[in-house]
């Protein structure tokens, strides 16, 4: 009886909270509290050894070294680590995500969801020694790269008019590529990606370490952090995020498909929902 009663009264709640005016986000927040993945192995402590796979299903083999493995065996903190902003307190909703990337959060606010996916691929070049590839776009299409960085040229901006002088003296240290890092989270953006990097316009081409970007101010952007498939080729991916404000990157639960849940179909159609935040449309794109 007082499960029966617990699931109208959830069910009511639910109700409630899908006729307001906050819309898909609201419903998406709704389903966490009804929606348990199955797929969870809390002693993992990598992205892979965190999410178990379906029956039928195998991952998606890459090159040792290649940044698809790199982030499928990206560290996580333990189970039921919660997100925590920029601040040092707690995000306000822990009920979207089934981990945490062992990943520090600026204090400064300034590394959001686009700029959490700009950290992940730049320290993957810094870790693998490809340090001459490490540069990102402005907003304002201007290309500023760590190698013109370490040597001292900072950006002089004018409105949308950009150009760089040397103005500081060489340093490669680990300390100012955090700084260069501020320089992009600050210019940089959703927008900036979506103009910069390689669309991919087949969903069936899609491949982990690709993005779901809404471009915009503000616009939101996704990454996939692990790939499977099975005998019919069908795949499903683990996607990760970080977020507004400023907080800890994790893996997000699928709360519209608790079968599968934490893995994800491509999404059909233009939008798509995930924890707080619904795609109104989305492209995919790719690190060069």
């Amino acid at each position: 009886m007082r499960k029966l009663l617990l699931l109208l009264v959830v069910g009511l709640v639910i109700f409630l909270l899908t006729q307001t005016d906050k819309g898909p986000v609201v419903t998406q927040v709704a389903k966490s509290y009804v929606v348990s993945p199955n797929y969870i192995d809390e002693q993992g402590n990598t992205v892979a050894s965190r999410v178990k796979l379906p029956e039928g299903y195998s991952r998606v083999s890459y090159p040792a070294g290649s940044f698809q493995e790199y982030l499928r065996n990206f560290k996580l903190l333990a189970a039921g680590t919660e997100v925590i902003n920029y601040t040092g307190k707690p995000y306000v909703y822990q009920r979207g995500h089934v981990g945490v990337l062992d990943l520090s959060v600026p204090d400064n606010g300034l590394m959001q969801c686009a700029d959490a996916l700009i950290r992940l691929r730049a320290e993957y070049l810094w870790q693998i020694g490809r340090k001459d590839d490490l540069g990102f776009n402005f907003t304002s299409g201007d290309y500023c790269s760590w190698s013109s960085y370490a040597e001292g040229f900072r950006p002089v901006i004018n409105g949308n008019d950009v150009r760089f002088e040397k103005s500081a003296s060489a340093d490669h240290s680990k300390t100012n590529f955090y700084r260069y890092l501020n320089l992009i989270f600050t210019y940089s953006g959703t927008q900036s990606l979506h103009d910069e990097l390689i669309q991919i316009t087949d969903p069936d081409e899609m491949q982990l370490g690709d993005m779901l970007v809404y471009p915009g101010f503000p616009g939101h952007i996704i990454i996939a952090v692990d790939e499977i498939s099975n005998a019919n080729g069908e795949k499903l991916f683990i996607f990760a995020q970080g977020n507004t404000p400023a907080q800890s990157v994790h893996l997000l639960k699928n709360l519209n498909d608790s079968k599968r849940s934490p893995w994800y179909e491509y999404p059909k159609g233009d939008s798509f929902g995930i924890p707080t935040y619904t795609f109104a449309e989305f492209k995919c794109i790719r690190f060069k």
